[in-house]
């Protein structure tokens, strides 16, 4: 009977494409683990943070362009996740993440790479996105499977290690990267940017010959060029009308950066 209740569960989560239907977990969940992947990235001692006190201004700048994002509208989950915002001093990675439960992560090479405000606005709309559309945790559906999950749901500690280790080194298919893309423009087309701003990191990568080689967070969808398009019909579509970037009080910003 077990059998045939997993086969037909099975069926109905994944259909026939094997790509995952709903999401096992509930927001509830998302935040929980979300939380157990920001206690163990800290405990960890693998990154070192920038100080929120010493560098006060600029924490406060980036929450600023978070909170531009999250009175968007268009953020589904702004008043059920954490949001919360942490600088890695790591010149040499571009890199951004965000956790479920929007626990967000930023490394000051992406922040040193980047031109603009509306860029990083882009850039931090799409790992946003990752976390509000639930990326992280519709994969684990799938990674995990039926057994697990109801092993979590029984309390079994170790499924709570396993998920927890999955999550940090969760690797996004390229259609969410795509779906996240679409909604860093939609999240940003009512604010006062440029609503493809995301597409101004591919373009630098493009100009400086990184376009074979991109970070290992965008490397399920390696094709930079197309990203632009995409970014630019995106906002075309929307008919969003906003075209600030900021790029001055953005590099007056990074210059405090150590």
């Amino acid at each position: 009977m077990k059998i045939i209740f997993y086969g037909l569960v099975s069926i109905f989560l994944f259909g026939c494409d094997n790509v995952p239907k709903i999401n096992l977990f509930s927001i509830e969940q998302d935040k929980e683990f979300g939380k157990k992947v920001s206690e163990q990235i800290e405990s960890e001692g693998q990154y070192k943070f920038l100080d929120s006190i010493q560098y006060k201004e600029v924490y406060s700048y980036i929450y600023h362009i978070r909170d531009e994002i999250l009175n968007s509208g268009n953020v589904k989950h702004k008043d059920d996740f954490e949001w919360q915002i942490r600088i890695i001093d790591d010149d040499s990675t571009l890199n951004a993440f965000c956790a479920p439960g929007g626990y967000i992560y930023i490394f000051t090479g992406i922040l040193k790479f980047l031109d603009s405000e509306d860029q990083l606005a882009g850039i931090m709309g799409h790992e946003m996105a990752h976390a509000d559309l639930r990326h992280s945790t519709r994969q684990m559906t799938e990674m995990f499977g039926i057994q697990l999950l109801l092993e979590l749901i029984a309390g079994d500690s170790q499924s709570v290690r396993e998920i927890t280790a999955g999550l940090i080194g969760l690797t996004f298919s390229r259609s969410h990267e795509k779906e996240a893309d679409a909604n860093s423009v939609k999240y940003l087309c009512p604010t006062k940017y440029n609503a493809a701003g995301g597409a101004g990191f591919f373009e630098k990568l493009i100009q400086k010959g990184d376009s074979n080689n991109p970070p290992v967070f965008l490397s399920t969808h390696p094709d930079p060029g197309n990203r632009v398009e995409k970014f630019k019909q995106a906002k075309e579509e929307n008919g969003c009308i906003g075209n600030e970037t900021f790029a001055s009080e953005y590099k007056r910003i990074i210059s405090k950066l150590p």
